[in-house]
Parts: structure tokens; sequence; C-alpha cells
């Protein structure tokens, strides 16, 4: 099977397995009305996907050094679907929803990095950096779904039929992967694995890993990005909705909060790719020092943009959200380059438990607390110092880079 419509038929997949992704990040103020809930609380359920993720995110990556892939994607795709389906039917308040959340993150993790695994064993060379860089971008592009399938269905059909839609997402996408890919020759049955929890948790495989200084640099980097990241589109559209009501009366915004979410999502989509593409002309590590002070910089500029004109918001949140995508795929594809054969999917799977756990899981919920020990989120300062939070370990990492490496980022290619 040729190699592009491999990556065609995974791109398609990976968006269709992330359209429960945003759906909570849509219902949050409604949800938070309606359970009578803190700003915390309300980060921290979202930060419940996140968790899930975590938990067992490098357990999936390590197994796909020695199971094939497919499979667990395919098992990733159903624990998917249950989450967003028992959200439907069985979130009531805080507890429940937490661990609905957490049960999509479980299923998530089994196929975002087993994708990419997919993915990477079947391209090689600038080839496979192209095509990882593809694949890291669309998962925008399945957030943007989320986000536009969510806010649009989420006035008609109510919360719990919003949830049982997107729910259909990750079955497609199983059903995809299966039918359009084959398994590898070295590939081998579940029955032939020997089960430990050092497989389970691999920890000298991870020691070895984090000696290469490429690949700790790498992993660091992911984690204080997807800090801003993950924070960030979880905020994001009730960040729009605080915007749009400090508007004066009759204003109009020509668009909902969660459409322009949607809508900023596509936008940073051509930034990683991009991103990629001028890391791989001024080299990796300068790159993603420019991208991530500048990220930490227009996130405060853009909180306390909040309320003024819509169409300056919008531009700001749109400038944000492309400047956190643009070393996204460098770091991704960074990882993949720099770590050896052998562990690679440890590698991975590590590179995602850094980036989701210290990222994801702290991200929503910091950001939340931020925003209560700050007014609230009332007023534009008060977000201001919430972004301000998320960014900070963006605009410190070109200290850790030195330290790291001692040399000049923009030497190294």
């Amino acid at each position: 099977m040729q190699v592009r419509s491999v990556a065609i038929a995974l791109l398609v997949a990976h968006v269709l397995s992330l359209l429960g992704f945003s759906t909570y990040a849509v219902a949050l103020t409604q949800l938070q009305a309606q359970w009578g809930l803190s700003n915390s609380e309300a980060g921290w359920i979202a930060s419940g996907f996140f968790i899930g993720y975590v938990a067992t995110v490098s357990t999936w990556s390590s197994l796909t050094d020695v199971i094939d892939a497919r499979r667990i994607y395919a098992a990733g795709s159903l624990i998917a679907a249950s989450g967003s389906i028992g959200f439907a039917i069985g979130a009531q308040g805080f507890i429940s929803a937490l661990g609905f959340q957490i049960l999509l993150g479980i299923g998530i993790a089994a196929t975002y990095m087993p994708g990419l695994k997919i993915l990477s064993d079947r391209t090689t060379g600038k080839e496979q950096s192209r095509f990882v860089a593809f694949y890291t971008a669309f998962f925008g592009i399945g957030a943007a779904s989320s986000l536009f399938l969510a806010g649009q269905s989420l006035p008609v059909l109510g919360t719990n039929w919003t949830f049982f839609l997107c729910a259909l997402g990750p079955l497609l996408g199983a059903l995809i992967v299966l039918s359009r890919t084959r398994p590898l020759a070295h590939e081998r049955h579940p029955a032939a694995i020997h089960w430990s929890w050092q497989r389970l948790f691999p920890i000298a495989t991870w020691k070895r890993v984090l000696s290469d200084r490429k690949c700790l640099g790498y992993t660091v980097g992911y984690g204080v990005h997807c800090t801003e990241l993950f924070g960030s589109r979880t905020w994001i559209v009730a960040f729009l909705i605080f915007s749009a009501a400090s508007l004066p009366a009759g204003t109009v915004t020509w668009v909902s909060a969660a459409s322009a979410a949607a809508i900023v999502s596509i936008l940073s989509v051509p930034a990683s790719i991009i991103g990629n593409e001028i890391a791989l002309k001024i080299g990796r590590r300068g790159w993603i020092v420019i991208s991530m002070a500048m990220t930490s910089l227009v996130g405060v500029a853009m909180a306390l943009a909040g309320g003024s004109h819509w169409l300056i918001v919008f531009l700001l949140v749109a400038v944000y959200s492309m400047l956190i995508m643009a070393d996204s795929a460098t770091l991704t594809a960074g990882l993949v380059s720099s770590a050896e054969p052998g562990v690679k999917g440890a590698a991975m799977g590590l590179y995602s438990l850094i980036g989701f756990g210290g990222g994801g899981v702290l991200g929503p919920a910091i950001f939340g607390f931020a925003l209560d020990l700050s007014g609230r989120g009332l007023t534009p300062v008060s977000w201001a110092i919430g972004f301000a939070t998320l960014g900070l370990g963006c605009l410190l990492f070109p200290l850790f880079d030195w330290w790291l490496h001692r040399t000049n980022p923009f030497r190294d290619r």
C-alpha cells in the first residue's frame, strides 16, 4: 500500500478520534453554572482527560514496540467513545464528570501516539519529518472539528446528545485505520508478549532516553509547550465568552465563541507545518526558543485586550494560537529523529507522558486556580494572570535549553 495513501488515512482517522476532545470545553460555562462549580473545579474536570492520558500513554506507546499498533489504536477508539457516551448518560457533577473525562483520556492515549508510531514506522528521512509534522498539526484540526461540532450541536441538541454525537468519531477512525493499513512483518501477536511491570513502566528505558540530551530537551520542551497549549484550549472559549459579554450592549460579535475558537484552531494548523519547515532551515532549537518566548508575551497582551473591539480580540487569539502551534511539530519531529530505533516507542510514550502529564494535567487546573485567586475571571487583568501563569515555562525554556546544551541554539541544525 502506498505510503501517501496510508498517511492520508491516518490523518483522517486522527481527526475523527479527537471529536470528543473539546466537547467539555464548549460546554464548560454551561455545566459550571448548572453544577455550581468553581473555576478550579471546572479546570480539574478538563484536567481529568490528561490524568487518564498520562496514566496509560507510556504503557500503550511502549507496547507498540512489540504489538501491532493497529490493535492498540482500535482498543483506544472504543474506550474514547465509551468516555463520551458515559459523560452523556452519567455525568451529574464534579466527580462523575471527572471520571468520564479520565476515561476519554485513556482512550485517546491509545490512539494519538500509537497512530504516530504506525505512521513513523512506514516512513523515513525528510518524508518522515514532514508526515510527522502533518500528523502533529492535524491534532489542531481534530480539536477544531470537535469545537465546531460541539458548538453547533450544543444549542440544538443539548449537552447529552452532543456528547453522544462526538462519540461516533473515534469509532469511525478505528474502522479507517484497520481497513487502510496492514501490520508490519516485525509486529507480533499479543500472546507472544511477556507481560511485566518493567514493560508497563519501562524505567530503565526512560533513563536511556533521557540520557540523550537532545531527547531530554525535546521532552522538557514538550512539557512546557503542552502546559500552555492545553490550558489555553480548555479556557479559550470561556475567555471569548467573557470578552463578548464585556462589549457594549448591542455589539455584534458575528460569530459564537465556540465557532471563533474553532476557526482559530484551524488557522493554527499551517503554523505547525510552516514552523517545522522553518526549523529545518534555521535549526530546531533556535526556532523553538523564538516561538516559545513570543507565545508567552502575546498571551498576556491578548488577555489584557479582553473586552475591547471583538476583531482585535479575535486577531490576537488567532496570533496566540498560531504561535503556540508553531513549535509543536518541530518538537515532535525532533524527538522522533533523535530517539534510537529500539526505544523509539518508549521515547514517544515518555515524551507524551511529560507533555500531557506535566502540561495537560496541570495547565487547565492551574489556569482555573489562577482565575480564582485573581478575581474569578471577571476582569481582563484576571485573565492576563491566568495566561501569564500558563506561559511561564515557555518563557523560561530558553534558559533551560542553554543550560542543557551550552551552545548557541541557532548554530545547532
